[in-house]
């Protein structure tokens, strides 16, 4: 076989498969669309057939309720004149009609006869009806009333009126024309109609199908005609093929919902024109994608050798680029080597520089610590020695009380020295959840002897429960006391001395520290290392600088600000502890 027929039968393969896939793709589509049609006409088809009985049931409340009316049981009455309640019944039954809408209305008694009626023809072949049958066993009767020659499409309903003994002495008769209810819904989309028992279509929206008759293979039309119907299934659709009206899909989708309740059933045909241009056009995109497919392969077929000389070409450059990434590769790691290593000697600095800070902050707290720590000692060791007189003197329970006392200062004393250690020790656990009342209490109580010395007051207005954020305990606490003490410093020599702290919890916690002092003379410099305000020898300016990188660390934000009145705030920003952040 030579190449080109070679190409011909792989041409004629390609083309046989995009023939089945179109097939394919158009019974699937098709389907689909189908389902869709099929959801919405049923949706139609309830909504009209829901109209129909809620119209029909109406009458039939209507003569259930007026059945038992003492007019009309006046009509089986022996001692009430008989014109007189005959009349009395017509003007009661002709208002009923008029106010219900009903085209007849008439009461008859259990052999047949019409005691009274409204204007009107009575059907006289009634008391063989079945409906008027079952009322007289009873129960509510209905059913379909046609007549052709005279083109009327009635529906009754009859229910029975008990007398005095449980037995029926008559029924009331409510006869509806039902051109009324249809005339609301004439024309409207799809095309619905609903059949009696005999197939014959009583009611629909649209007028050229009345009293036709629906058979297997044809509809009957009134004249005796016959209209071809084609029925056909695809997917499990019933799928109608006819030319019944201009008004009536070619093809539509028979959908059928009974209606034991009215004795009819209500069927429609929607249009599935639209599902076939939608899977019409679904095939239209699948062959035409398979077919530039299939010529882009033959063209690259056809091209396979340049792309592949190409390719040999491009690999050795690739090659070479490669080479070159290499080597850029190598010294890009070797610069991120070095940078980690700045890093690092970047945070063991500035651990050193916290540290310092750490001892600069104790060296200023070192004389009222000491003498924080001799009041206890001393009252410890008066109350040992007025401990021991006691028991000298046999009075063991003053000395048991000094021996409390001893007890309680020790502690006071052990607290301190327990606060120190922690505010010098330098951390190194990872950061996690910290509660922030239980840090900034410990900060207070840290400068609380230095704060009295120099006639500071601190107002720390405390939240009732825990306020838990990300951060470490020991680093945290270390900036609350860096604000203390700038807040103290900036506060000498002043009238006023007051410290405010408080918390706010939102989205994020935010701690404000205020003071009274004379304010921030450069705002947007205050957290620059060495900046500083104080005399020669009041510090090195690297307390707020410390604070910040610190706050910076923990994922928060550390601010400073002049407020109206005098003073200066510093607000702290924390994000939030939350469980799934632990995890």
């Amino acid at each position: 076989m030579t190449r080109r027929h070679h190409r011909i039968w792989t041409v004629l393969a390609f083309l046989a498969g995009v023939t089945g896939l179109s097939y394919g793709v158009w019974s699937y589509a098709y389907g689909q669309a189908l389902e869709q049609v099929r959801a919405r006409g049923e949706a139609d088809l309830a909504l009209a057939a829901d109209r129909l009985v809620t119209g029909l049931l109406r009458y039939r409340a209507a003569a259930v309720l007026l059945a038992d009316h003492p007019v009309l049981e006046a009509l089986h009455d022996e001692g009430v004149s008989g014109g007189a309640a005959a009349r009395r019944a017509m003007v009661f039954l002709q208002r009923s009609a008029d106010r219900t809408g009903a085209a007849l209305a008439f009461y008859a008694d259990a052999e047949g006869r019409v005691l009274a009626a409204t204007q009107g023809d009575v059907p006289r072949d009634f008391a063989r009806a079945d409906w008027f049958r079952r009322a007289l066993d009873g129960a509510l009767g209905a059913g379909a009333r046609v007549a052709r020659d005279e083109s009327q499409r009635l529906f009754v309903h009859a229910a029975p009126s008990f007398g005095a003994d449980g037995r029926v002495q008559g029924v009331l008769v409510m006869v509806v024309d039902l051109e009324g209810i249809e005339g609301e819904w004439r024309g409207s989309r799809p095309s619905v109609f609903f059949t009696d028992s005999a197939g014959d279509i009583l009611v629909t929206n649209r007028s050229e199908l009345l009293f036709w008759q629906l058979a297997p293979e044809a509809v009957i039309r009134p004249d005796g005609g016959v209209a071809e119907v084609t029925r056909r299934f695809v997917g499990g659709y019933e799928i109608w093929r006819q030319a019944l009206s201009p008004y009536v899909p070619e093809r539509g989708l028979h959908l059928v919902q009974p209606l034991p309740v009215v004795g009819l059933t209500g069927e429609a045909l929607v249009d599935v024109g639209p599902a076939r241009r939608l899977a019409a056009l679904q095939v239209a995109v699948v062959a035409i994608l398979c077919l530039g497919f299939g010529a882009v392969l033959f063209l690259l077929a056809e091209r396979r050798r340049v792309l592949t000389e190409a390719n040999t070409a491009l690999e050795v450059r690739v090659r070479a680029r490669t080479l070159e990434l290499e080597e850029a590769n190598t010294a890009l790691r070797h610069e991120v080597r070095e940078r980690q290593e700045a890093e690092a000697a970047l945070r063991r600095a500035q651990a050193d520089l916290v540290q310092a800070g750490k001892l600069s902050a104790l060296g200023q707290m070192s004389a009222g610590i000491s003498h924080e720590l001799n009041q206890p000692l001393m009252a410890i060791r008066q109350f040992a020695e007025n401990g021991g007189a006691f028991l000298d003197k046999g009075q063991p329970e003053r000395a048991a009380e000094n021996l409390s006392r001893i007890a309680a200062l020790a502690g006071r004393a052990a607290r301190i020295i327990r606060n120190l250690r922690a505010f010098a020790r330098n951390e190194s656990e990872p950061m996690g959840r910290v509660d922030l009342c239980a840090v900034i209490d410990e900060a207070v109580e840290l400068t609380e002897t230095r704060l009295e010395a120099e006639g500071v007051e601190v107002a720390w207005d405390r939240p009732g429960g825990a306020l838990y954020a990300i951060g470490g305990e020991v680093r945290l606490g270390q900036v609350f006391v860096n604000l203390i003490n700038n807040a103290a410093d900036a506060m000498a020599g002043q009238a006023v001395k007051r410290i405010a702290i408080r918390v706010e919890a939102g989205e994020r916690l935010v701690v404000r520290v205020r003071d009274t002092g004379p304010g921030i003379a450069d705002p947007e410099k205050v957290f620059e290392p060495f900046y500083s305000t104080k005399e020669v020898g009041g510090g090195m300016g690297l307390g707020l600088s410390i604070s910040y990188g610190l706050v910076q660390s923990f994922g928060g934000n550390i601010r400073g600000r002049n407020i109206a009145g005098g003073g200066a705030e510093f607000e702290v920003e924390l994000d939030r502890w939350q469980a799934e952040a632990a995890a």
